[in-house]
């Protein structure tokens, strides 16, 4: 009888070292499915963040290419009319230029 219950005894260690060892290996791989599951979230995550910080990249990027052209318009009509203004300035002034190199020109001094 003895001998009955000892192996009865070792049976149920068995048992239980089996059962801790499906309890261990199911936590296992509850948490490497957690693992993956985490993973995929942070991916997404990051992939979003990505996607918004090169549109807000992008946007800044046309606002100033948008800028720059705006500049680049300003800047020529201001070069036109500075252009015209030396130009009439010139012909204004020409006359007396000419008419003042002519004297020099033609005097002579002793």
């Amino acid at each position: 009888m003895e001998a009955n219950r000892s192996l009865n005894g070792i049976q149920q260690l068995l048992d239980a070292e089996q059962e801790a060892q499906h309890i261990v290996n199911a936590a296992r791989n509850a948490k490497m499915a957690r693992l993956r599951q985490a993973k995929e979230e942070a991916e997404k995550e990051i992939a979003e963040y990505r996607a918004r910080v090169e549109y807000e990249f992008q946007k800044k990027v046309a606002e100033s290419s948008g800028d720059s052209g705006e500049n680049v318009k300003r800047l020529e009509i201001e070069t036109g009319a500075k252009i015209n203004h030396l130009k009439n300035e010139a012909a204004r002034i020409s006359h007396d230029v000419v008419r003042m190199l002519l004297k020099n020109v033609t005097t002579v001094r002793n």
